[in-house]
C-alpha cells in the first residue's frame, strides 16, 4: 500500500532539495522525520512537512501505523520560475529567475 504526500509550489530551488531528499531514501518513516529535524537546511524543514502529512495520510485514510512505514521514494521536481527583472546598465534588464518545486514524499509498508 503506497501513501503519497505532495508540496507544490514550495519556494525553494530543486537543486537545493534533491540533496535533502537524497538523504532519507530509504530509511524507517519515524527515523527520518526526526533525522530531518536536525538537518540545517531550509529544504529539510519543507520535506519533513511532507513527510509528516504523508504520515498522517497513512494512519487516517488507510489504517496503517507509522512504525511500519518506510521512504519508499521522495523527489523533487521542478516546478514554475517567478521571473523578475535587475535593471542592468544603459537601460538593458537582466532576468532573475526564482524557482519553485514540488515535493513529492511516498511511503510504503516493509515486508513482515
Amino acid at each position: 500500500m503506497e501513501v503519497r504526500a505532495v508540496y507544490k509550489m514550495a519556494r525553494i530551488s530543486p537543486f537545493k532539495s534533491r540533496d535533502v531528499a537524497r538523504s532519507i531514501k530509504g530509511m524507517d518513516a519515524r527515523d527520518a522525520f526526526q533525522v530531518l529535524a536536525f538537518y540545517p537546511k531550509k529544504a529539510a524543514r519543507l520535506i519533513r512537512k511532507t513527510l509528516g502529512s504523508a504520515i498522517a495520510n497513512a494512519e487516517n485514510n488507510y489504517n496503517l501505523r507509522a512504525q511500519d512505514l518506510y521512504v519508499k521514494r521522495v523527489f523533487v521536481d521542478e516546478g514554475p520560475k517567478f521571473r523578475r527583472y535587475q535593471p542592468k546598465a544603459r537601460g538593458s534588464a537582466g532576468i532573475i529567475r526564482k524557482r519553485t518545486s514540488h515535493i513529492c514524499v511516498i511511503l510504503d509498508e516493509k515486508e513482515k
